[in-house]
């Protein structure tokens, strides 16, 4: 039964936002034009997403999206949020990524997908900040400090290890 919520949240959340575009531009100025036809926040929606698209694949586009991605990166409080969601999403450019690779983690019954955050030395002896998220809900795991000789580093992007465990393994690599 999770596995089919877990699967069906894309297409749910999509309907959602059209939806609700939609009706937000029913109940709008625009639904009083002589234009107006149902089923136009569905077209304006789809034809904004394309521009935007288009938009930041050109070069003058990527300049300005990253000019307003410095912008807000220094916004006070929603500037930390944005930088967050970027670094655990891959999506972090310059700075150094919240998540640094992925690993498999021994455990007494097989192993465990950890995702890196950090480096440290505890009585003399290198261990690896692990942290090790829970399925379906990557935000419930825990913290390990593991022996950097006891992780076995795997080729697997951040992101791509994120939607595996929030599809229970299901998602392709």
């Amino acid at each position: 039964m999770v596995a089919g919520a877990v699967a069906l949240l894309p297409l749910v959340g999509s309907v959602v936002i059209v939806v609700y575009a939609e009706g937000a531009i029913a109940g709008s100025w625009l639904a009083q034009q002589p234009y107006y036809f149902p089923g136009l926040g569905l077209l304006a929606t789809a034809i904004v997403i394309y521009g935007i698209g288009l938009f930041v694949t050109t070069f003058l586009g990527r300049w300005l999206w990253r000019a307003f991605d410095r912008v807000a990166e220094r916004l006070p409080l929603l500037g930390t949020m944005y930088q967050s969601v970027k670094e655990v999403l891959g999506y972090d450019s310059s700075r150094e990524r919240f998540f640094q690779g992925v690993v498999l983690v021994e455990t007494g019954g097989g192993d465990q997908i950890g995702l890196v955050t950090g480096v440290t030395t505890i009585d003399g002896a290198e261990r690896t900040i692990v942290y090790v998220p829970g399925t379906p809900n990557p935000a419930s795991g825990r913290l390990l400090l593991v022996p950097t000789t006891e992780l076995r580093r795997i080729d697997l992007r951040v992101a791509q290890s994120l939607r595996m465990l929030v599809a229970m393994g299901k998602a392709s690599q």
